[in-house]
């Protein structure tokens, strides 16, 4: 849908995202008159055999795709480009514009998202250079998190230390859990600034969040996305002295165990699959290791509820979302049961049903409402990148 002012002239209500990992850029064009998406894709297998040479090349590609639909940057409807970066620090923790400053700022901050901030600062850096004329905005991950109490977010190591090198809990996937608690409270007909949600980010990573108000208090997610719970690949909490112990008795070098603990661990390094629908299927023909797999995942998913319902003192709502979230009726009845001391009791009719819309899955008479709410991180980084440049 376009936009005309009294003068006739087009009105930009369109926000391209842009979200440029390590190997891929993906890309959602939104339009914020009437909520529409007239463009999707992904360029993947950057800098590998049969992919784009670069993220330049790759940028480049997504133009001439949204060109070829009549859509191109140069579009007067065009009014910002968003994007998604992982890490700001405890320097970004509102969405903001994007200067010569503020992407070297961004890139200082590589040492904490090695993997993902270099990509995101590559992608802004093309983006700006096939349209410098418009306002690019940078969307954080971490800043969702930047309400998380000190209390909550130092680690008891030396202060001093802890504070040279930028030690402290900062949290990820702040984008869904902010988008995803709003949608629960939306979907409980209440406001966000009245509800007390904890949100389970559970896909190939996961994470969980206490949202008190609208406020993010506590993120399972720490000085990296390592910390929490267990994942696909992550082995989520662990002592930290099994890193000293590997090193010294296994003669392990830093590198490979941070291999192991961020590739090799989780539900892979348990049972040997990180999808939790082939988990599931080897369960069902009586797999030990899958099942094991699956109780330490569940497991580790109940004491951070448990130790989220203390930290609100009072839940009114548990939401699923991501890809296990969404569409793991199993996963979501093992967390969900024996929690009725807690005021949680689920419906299995209504946990059972597929859909994509947001849903309540808990029984009627369920203190603490259990729901389903798809995530949705593109529209949340366009309606704060919107908002942003437009004031609206």
């Amino acid at each position: 849908m376009t936009g005309h002012n009294r003068e006739g002239t087009v009105t930009a209500t369109r926000v391209l995202v842009l979200n440029s990992g390590s190997s891929s850029v993906k890309y959602q064009l939104l339009d914020m008159a009437d909520g529409s998406r007239p463009a999707a894709g992904i360029v993947e297998r950057i800098g590998e055999p049969g992919g784009a040479a670069d993220h330049a090349e790759a940028l480049k590609t997504v133009a001439a795709e949204l060109a070829a639909r009549g859509l191109g940057l140069d579009s007067p409807e065009l009014a910002a480009v968003g994007h998604r970066v992982v890490h700001g620090g405890t320097r970004f923790t509102a969405p903001t514009l994007i200067d010569d400053e503020v992407l070297a700022a961004v890139e200082e901050l590589a040492p904490l998202a090695p993997l993902h901030n270099p990509a995101n600062v590559t992608g802004i850096r093309v983006a700006r250079d096939l349209r410098p004329d418009l306002p690019q905005v940078a969307v954080f991950d971490t800043a969702f998190h930047s309400t998380v109490p000190e209390h909550a977010y130092r680690y008891a190591i030396d202060r001093e230390t802890a504070d040279a090198h930028q030690v402290r809990r900062y949290g990820f996937h702040g984008t869904s859990h902010a988008y995803v608690s709003r949608a629960t409270a939306r979907l409980l007909g209440r406001d966000p600034a009245e509800v007390n949600v904890i949100v389970l980010h559970l896909g190939n990573g996961a994470s969980a969040s206490a949202v008190r108000g609208g406020e993010c208090v506590e993120t399972s997610m720490g000085l990296t996305p390592l910390e929490g719970l267990v994942m696909g690949t992550r082995s989520g909490d662990l002592d930290p002295a099994v890193v000293f112990h590997l090193a010294r008795v296994g003669g392990m070098r830093v590198a490979e165990i941070d291999t192991l603990l961020n590739k090799r661990s989780g539900l892979l390094g348990l049972c040997g699959d990180n999808d939790m629908r082939e988990i599931a299927r080897r369960m069902a023909e009586g797999d030990a290791a899958a099942q094991l797999a699956f109780d330490v995942y569940v497991h580790r998913l109940r004491k951070y509820v448990g130790a989220y319902t203390a930290v609100l003192g009072r839940v009114d709502a548990i939401a699923f979302t991501a890809g296990v979230g969404e569409n793991s009726a199993a996963v979501r009845a093992a967390a969900m049961g024996g929690l009725e001391a807690l005021g949680v009791e689920l419906d299995p009719v209504r946990n059972a049903v597929r859909g994509s819309a947001a849903r309540v899955v808990s029984a009627g008479g369920s203190r603490v409402a259990v729901a389903v709410v798809p995530t949705d991180e593109e529209l949340e980084i366009a309606q704060q990148t919107y908002s942003l440049v437009t004031g609206r």
